[in-house]
C-alpha cells in the first residue's frame, strides 16, 4: 500500500484552526532569520545622534554599531497514536484522521502552545524592572492599572498601534463591571435591543480573553502540560508583538496506513511541533504583566 501523507489535506484546515483558536497567534513573527537550523539571529543597530552643525563645512561623523542576538529554539514536541485497522472504516480514513487531528489540536496542541508562550514570556520578563507586578486587581482599579501600563509604554515610545491586552475571564468580567464604564469603547446593541457589554476593544487595544489555565507562570511539560504546584496566576498582559520573537519553525503531521509501517495492523498517526518564543531585551518596555502568587 502506498504511503499516504494526509498533511496536505489537513494543512489548510490546521492553519485556519490555529489562527482561529490559538489565542496568542497575534504574537507570531514572520520572516525569522535562522542560522544553523535551530538558532535565530536577530540583528540590531546602534547609532550616534545629531551634533550641532558648523557652517564652516563638513558633517559630524558618528559611530555605527551593528551586532546580532542569537537564540536557540527549545520547545520541540511530538506524539504518536496507533489505531487498529478494525477500528477504522477503510472508506472513512480521511474522516477518522481528521477527527483524531481535530481533537488533539483542540484539547492538547493549541492550549499547550498558548500556555508555553505565556509562561515563557513571563519568565523572561521577570528579569526586567517594571515589566511585572503583583498589585491585586479589582473592578475599581482594573482600568487604572491598565492606564498605568499604557502610560509606561507611551513614555518608552512603544508603538501605539498593534498593542494587545490578554486577560483572564475574571479580569474581563472586571472590565465589564468597571466603575469607569464611560471608558469602555465597544458597547453594541443587537437587533433585539439588548446591550452587549463584552469588551473587545479598549483605547484601540485588542482585548483577548484567555482561559486562566493557559495563563500560569510555570508548567510541567513532561506529559502534555499542567501548572506546577505553586505556579502563579497571570491576570493581565499588555504587550506589543514587536517585543517578542514567536515562531513555529516546523510542523509535521502524518498518517501511516496499515502496511506502510512495522508497528502493527493499524493506522499510525504522528505529530510534531517545533518552535519557541523569545523576549527581546531591548524591547522589554513593550511588555507589562500582572500576576498573583
Amino acid at each position: 500500500m502506498n504511503n499516504v501523507n494526509y498533511a496536505t489535506i489537513f494543512d489548510s484546515e490546521l492553519r485556519q484552526k490555529y489562527s482561529r483558536e490559538m489565542l496568542t497567534s497575534g504574537l507570531n513573527t514572520e520572516g525569522v532569520n535562522f542560522v544553523g537550523g535551530n538558532t535565530i539571529r536577530i540583528p540590531f543597530m546602534t547609532l550616534g545622534g545629531y551634533k550641532d552643525h558648523g557652517r564652516d563645512g563638513g558633517f559630524n561623523r558618528q559611530a555605527v554599531q551593528n551586532d546580532n542576538i542569537t537564540r536557540t529554539l527549545a520547545h520541540d514536541r511530538n506524539v504518536e497514536f496507533f489505531v487498529d485497522s478494525m477500528d477504522v472504516d477503510e472508506t472513512n480514513q480521511v474522516l477518522a484522521a481528521t477527527n483524531l487531528t481535530n481533537v488533539f489540536e483542540t484539547e492538547h496542541a493549541i492550549p499547550e502552545m498558548d500556555a508555553f508562550r505565556i509562561s515563557r514570556l513571563y519568565n523572561a520578563a521577570i528579569s526586567h524592572s517594571g515589566a511585572t507586578n503583583e498589585e491585586p486587581i479589582t473592578k475599581e482599579n482594573v482600568l487604572e492599572i491598565y492606564d498605568r501600563y499604557m502610560e509606561q509604554m507611551d513614555e518608552a515610545e512603544v508603538p501605539q498601534n498593534g498593542r494587545i491586552l490578554y486577560v483572564t475571564p475574571a479580569v474581563n468580567k472586571m472590565l465589564a463591571q468597571s466603575t469607569e464604564l464611560n471608558r469602555i469603547i465597544s458597547v453594541m446593541g443587537n437587533q433585539r435591543g439588548s446591550v452587549n457589554r463584552a469588551v473587545r476593544l479598549l483605547d484601540e487595544v485588542e482585548v483577548v480573553v484567555v482561559p486562566s489555565s493557559r495563563m500560569r507562570t510555570t508548567y510541567d511539560f513532561s506529559d502534555g502540560f499542567r501548572p506546577i504546584q505553586g505556579a502563579g496566576q497571570i491576570n493581565m498582559i499588555l504587550i506589543h508583538p514587536s517585543s517578542v520573537i514567536a515562531v513555529n519553525k516546523h510542523s509535521y503531521i502524518k498518517l501511516w496506513p496499515p502496511g506502510s509501517h512495522t508497528m502493527g495492523d493499524g493506522y499510525l498517526y504522528q505529530n510534531r511541533q517545533y518552535g519557541d518564543l523569545f523576549l527581546l531585551d531591548t524591547r522589554a518596555a513593550g511588555v507589562r504583566i500582572n500576576v498573583t502568587h
